[in-house]
């Protein structure tokens, strides 16, 4: 039995539905489909079929390239990635391989999935099944079942087209041995290409990997730890992150960094430092990047400095501490200063995030977060709407509130596929969101002190010259036209 996990097309562009704000990026940045990885290695070792992980965005081909390219082996059941900017596309996808394999059982996964099931499973009729949330075990489950001959109605944590009826089986209690899920990195190098990925501020080539799920915290508009995590923090042991990054050290020779794709790495600083003194233990050589708080001590960007991190992304959303305590943030604005200093004396760069649109706000708040964004100056920095996604807090607050701009979910993204505002609110109308965060990244990027300290590291560091030139070949065309 063949069974497919499908990054399906998207326009032919770099799409990533895999990120928290799944988007074109200005930057080209392509991630890996990290979530159908963890998936598909499971059920490629855990069961007797023929898997194949398919990624058509990498690949960047359209819904003719992927039926030309499935029909040496024709799929038995399909496991499609959703997003909710996508979800249209996602669904024409499904439709136009359904045409060319009718036998083939569709199941759609990912966030926008799970988040309004009912709406999938009616917007395409042929659509089998949706898994909820963590589907790694229900994708293996799923296949072994059909290739045994046996239905689907009592396998938990999906939701079942049976009989022309929709029914819901019970749900699936989430992973806690996340040590017994197969390394991603091995799921890669079977399947994918390290060289077709890109993330602006990581050293090129990079692969992403998970140490945890979840998230302690409770941001209203955090995507993954909402839905896809049931908001539970787990964490896979420090040996057996020591391990992978073993593992790419080996098998993978040609990546130089590795992203840790965590919703909060730095969660539980116990975990964090026993994993740190793992990796100087074994004389770590990758580079590594991680998403934190802005309350990371400086003792521990000192030991994560010595274990091989370069780079942390910290999401300092807003200099207005209204808004911080409105979205639930749980940090003080303030303390970014701090936070910035400590990773330059420990040698760390910085990638700022920076959200514009967020509830109270208004045209002087937004420029107050600009101008924050120029002051603590990191190395990179990305800046975009709030995007409220189906299944989250933020989602139900602006469906309530009727401020959501539009239930097509197209008009998520801009036409290039960009970010674009989704809700309007009563001082700030989400066009002007989107105006202001094209002319912040006009602002903070081509100034001349940042240009010049951009050009000093890229004179003494090959490797960040690489990246640099790589990175601002790609966003120079949006800045031009912004």
């Amino acid at each position: 039995m063949n069974v497919v996990f499908l990054n399906g097309p998207y326009k032919k562009l770099s799409y990533s539905r895999a990120s928290r704000s799944p988007a074109v990026t200005k930057s080209g940045t392509v991630y890996y489909p990290i979530f159908l990885s963890y998936a598909a290695g499971l059920v490629d070792r855990d069961s007797n079929q023929n898997v194949a992980l398919v990624d058509a965005i990498a690949k960047k081909w359209d819904c003719q390239d992927l039926i030309d390219h499935l029909l040496s082996e024709p799929p038995d059941l399909i496991f499609c990635e959703t997003s909710t900017p996508s979800i249209n596309e996602d669904i024409r996808t499904v439709s136009t391989l359904k045409d060319a394999f009718p036998h083939c059982k569709i199941v759609m996964v990912g966030t926008h999935a799970t988040a309004v099931p009912l709406e999938v499973l009616h917007a395409e009729k042929r659509i089998d099944a949706v898994a909820l949330g963590e589907y790694d075990e229900t994708s293996l489950e799923l296949t072994n079942a059909l290739a045994e001959g046996k239905t689907w109605d009592e396998i938990p944590g999906i939701v079942l087209r049976k009989d022309d009826k929709v029914i819901t089986t019970p749900q699936r209690p989430l992973i806690k041995d996340l040590d017994s899920l197969p390394f991603v990195t091995e799921v890669y190098n079977k399947f994918l290409k390290p060289e077709d990925y890109f993330f602006s501020a990581a050293q090129y080539p990079m692969v992403m990997i998970m140490t945890t799920r979840g998230c302690p915290f409770k941001c209203s508009w955090c995507l993954y730890p909402q839905v896809m995590h049931g908001e539970k923090y787990r964490k896979r042991s420090p040996e057996n992150v020591a391990a992978e990054f073993a593992y790419i050290s080996k098998e993978m020779p040609q990546v130089r960094e590795v992203g840790i794709e965590d919703d909060l790495f730095t969660a539980d600083i116990k975990w964090l430092r026993k994993t740190c003194e793992l990796l100087i233990a074994q004389n770590n050589k990758l580079g590594f990047w991680v998403d934190t708080r802005i309350t990371l001590s400086d003792e521990m960007m000192q030991l994560m400095k010595k274990a091989g991190c370069r780079l942390l992304i910290a999401g300092f959303e807003s200099a207005n501490q209204h808004v911080l305590d409105a979205i639930q943030k749980g940090t003080k604005a303030d303390d970014a200063y701090q936070f910035v200093k400590n990773a330059r004396k420990n040698g760390l760069l910085v990638h700022g995030c920076f959200v514009f649109g967020q509830p109270g706000e208004n045209q002087q708040a937004m420029q107050d977060t600009l101008n924050y964004a120029k002051i603590l100056n990191p190395d990179t920095a990305q800046f975009f709407p709030m995007i409220c996604y189906p299944g989250t807090r933020a989602f139900n607050w602006a469906k309530n509130e009727k401020l959501l701009r539009s239930d097509n979910y197209d008009d998520w993204l801009t036409e290039e596929g960009g970010h674009n505002a989704t809700v309007d609110l009563p001082e700030l109308p989400g066009q002007e969101v989107v105006d202001f965060c094209n002319q912040a990244r006009k602002e903070f990027y081509l100034r001349k002190s940042y240009l010049l300290k951009k050009l000093k590291q890229s004179m003494t560091n090959l490797h960040e010259a690489r990246r640099n030139i790589k990175a601002f070949k790609r966003l120079a065309k949006f800045l031009v036209k912004s």
